[in-house]
Formats: C-alpha cells, structure tokens, sequence
C-alpha cells in the first residue's frame, strides 16, 4: 500500500515537474515576448519592425540550441537546470536595460535556452515515465506548452495597467517563473531516468543520412512552423488595434495557450482512434484557417476564433508529426528528427523576417503582416493537401498488397 501510494507521488512529481519546466521554457523563455509586445510598443519602446526582428533573434536562437542540443555533453538533468536558471535570468534582465541590442542578445541566448530545456525535459520525463510503464503522460507532460502560455498570458492581461511599464512586468514575469522552476529543478536531480535515456541528446550526432521517402514529411513540418509562428507573436497586437485595453486585447494570447492545454490531452486518446497522418493533415487545414480569419475579417470575434484554431493545433501538429517520424525511421530516429526539428525553426524564424522584410515594400506594417498571413495559409493548405495524398497513396499500395 506505501509502496503504491509513493509510486504515485512520484509519477505526480514527474509530470508536474515537467510541465513546469515546459511551461518556464515555452510559455516564458520563447513565448512571453507575443503578449508584452504590443505593451512595449505603447510604451514606445519598440517599433513593429523591431519588433519582428526581436522575435527573429529568438527564433534564430532556438534554431541554434535545437542543433547544439545533441552536441552539449551534460545529463539532462543538468541541462534542465541550465536552460531553466538561464531563461529566468535572461528574462529579467529585459527589464533592466532599453538597449535594442541588448534585447536581441537576450532574446536569442532565451531562444538557445528554451531548445535546451525542451530536449532535457523530454529526455528525463519521457524516458522515467516510459521506464515506469506511464508513457500516456507524455501528453500531460507537453501540456505544459499551453500552461505557460496560458499562465504568462493571464499575468500580463491583470498586471498591464497604464501605470505599469512592460519593462516592470518582464522582471516580475522572471520572477514568477522562478518560483516555477523549483520543483523542476528538485525532481530532476531527485527522480533519475534510466542512465542509458537520460543524456541530453538521445543517440549523440546522427551516424548515418535519414531515411528515404522523409523529405515531404520534413517539408510539411517546415511549412507548419512558419505557418503557426506568425499568428503566435502577432495575435494580441492584431486584437490592440482593435480595442487599445491590454486588459481586454490581453485575452486573445490565454485563450490560445489554453486551447494548446487541452488540445494536447485530447490528441492523446484520440490518436488510440485515427491515422497519425490525417490528424496531421486536419490539424494543418483547422490552423490555415485560424491564420487566415484575421487578415480577412478584422474583429476581435476572429482573433478569438484565431487563437482557438491556432492554438488547438500547434501542438498537436508537433505530437503527431514526431511520432510519424519515429515510426518511418524506427532505428535511426536521431537523423529524421533532427531534419524536423531544423525544419521547423528554420519555418519560424522566416515568419517575423518574411513580415519584416513586406513592411519595406507596402504602406503599412498591417498589410504586410496580412500579406504573410495569406501566405502562410497558402503554405499550410498545401502541405494539408501533401499528407492527405500520402494517406492516399498508403491505402493504394495496402490494397495493391492485399
């Protein structure tokens, strides 16, 4: 019975443990800039240009962690500790100084940190929960994407007064995030993965060149992450242009880490029922509509609609896509998966630099956000339209098998 009961309170611990993590990393170290922007421009102290460029330096960031990971030689639970310890810091240390430099500095080391902390956490959590016979969790572990968006979203729609400087709330938003990686930090170093999983990268540097028949795979996901990154860091300030109360504009970004949460535990029971590749595919078609509606229905009805089909999708888009890759490359993952994930912050590092770079040639940012918004839809309904045919194409040589 005791030994029952502390099974329990330490698989608790685990999941807990890492959706804070996640949460820290994601909701804080990439994702806390998205809904203190428009804060910062009403404060006069960005532009909407530097602004997409601040968001590029930490995308460029994580794109530069996600290939360093393999390559750090610390356990993951040191790792953890690093990315997570970093990533407080370096929030805070936004509050403390209005040098344009200085934020693209620290919003890229916050990019590298946020890569670091997700490879450490998945490679702890999933492998002592797999070792414990609990891989199910592995969605209420990635939950935690959608806790922190959520978490930060909500902080900085109560505390974003006209008294209040953005510049205040990054150092209280470190502050928050600090207490949050505690039990992190404590359960990391406490519950320990099986040594053979629990290095930071999972097989070291890919031995040998991915798997044939993954360069549209690899392409779709490309697609997708800039798809999803555009809406993702411009959503509450589409909704300030509409009603200037980051108390009311403030909303659009919880209601999108939200949808995240709880799309990530349905996605878990769900794909027990449906084909990984048709989830995927629906999943690309429902976000090209969330990137769309803004550009084409400006009100703050289709910001909300936005964030639901955004958010319901971009995480579960990152589940499915990473177990079809395993599954087509089954003993040589770390190839495949290191193509995807390359892809993919290549995909959003182009979002904030393509609408940059529109803004030179049109009258105004809005259009060239608009302009990259329909250009991402196209994207996404192209690579929709990609899976549905390889589903297609399955089915025919099934048949043909049969």
């Amino acid at each position: 019975m005791h030994s029952d009961a502390a099974a329990v309170r330490a698989i608790a611990a685990v999941v807990v443990a890492a959706m804070l993590s996640l949460a820290v990393a994601m909701g804080v170290g990439r994702f806390a800039f998205t809904p203190l922007f428009p804060l910062m421009v009403r404060d006069g102290l960005l532009g909407n240009e530097s602004g997409a460029w601040l968001a590029a330096a930490n995308y460029l960031g994580y794109l530069a962690g996600a290939l360093l990971a393999a390559r750090v030689r610390l356990r993951a639970a040191s790792l953890l500790a690093l990315g997570l310890v970093g990533t407080v810091a370096v929030t805070g240390a936004i509050g403390w100084t209005s040098s344009l430099p200085a934020w693209a500095l620290l919003r890229f080391v916050a990019g590298v940190l946020s890569a670091w902390t997700l490879v450490a956490t998945s490679a702890w959590a999933l492998a002592w929960l797999a070792a414990h016979g609990r891989p199910q969790l592995a969605g209420a572990v990635f939950a935690g994407v959608g806790v922190g968006i959520v978490a930060a979203g909500v902080y900085c729609a109560l505390a974003a007064r006209p008294d209040v400087s953005a510049q205040r709330m990054w150092i209280e938003l470190a502050a928050l995030a600090a207490v949050a990686i505690v039990l992190p930090l404590a359960a990391s170093r406490r519950y320990l993965a099986p040594a053979a999983s629990a290095e930071a990268g999972t097989t070291g540097r890919p031995n040998r060149p991915p798997p044939a028949g993954t360069g549209g795979i690899v392409f779709a996901y490309t697609l997708f992450g800039f798809g999803y990154i555009l809406p993702a860091t411009y959503l509450p300030a589409q909704a300030r242009q509409l009603i200037d109360d980051p108390q009311i504009f403030g909303w659009a970004w919880p209601v999108f880490g939200a949808a995240a949460a709880i799309s990530t535990l349905i996605a878990a029971w769900g794909l027990r029922r449906f084909d990984r590749r048709n989830v995927w595919a629906t999943s690309h078609a429902v976000m090209a509509v969330g990137v769309l509606l803004p550009a084409v229905w400006a009100s703050l009805a289709s910001i909300l609609v936005a964030a639901l089909c955004v958010g319901g999708t971009f995480m579960v888009i990152t589940m499915v896509a990473m177990q079809e890759a395993r599954a087509r490359a089954e003993h040589n993952a770390t190839a495949i998966l290191a193509r995807m994930t390359a892809g993919f912050a290549f995909g959003q590092l182009m979002g904030p630099v393509v609408s940059a770079a529109l803004a030179r040639v049109t009258t105004d940012f809005s259009t060239a956000l608009n302009l990259a918004l329909l250009a991402a839809a196209c994207g996404l309904i192209a690579s929709a339209l990609y899976l549905r045919y390889e589903v297609h194409q399955h089915r025919l040589e099934d048949s043909c098998h049969a």
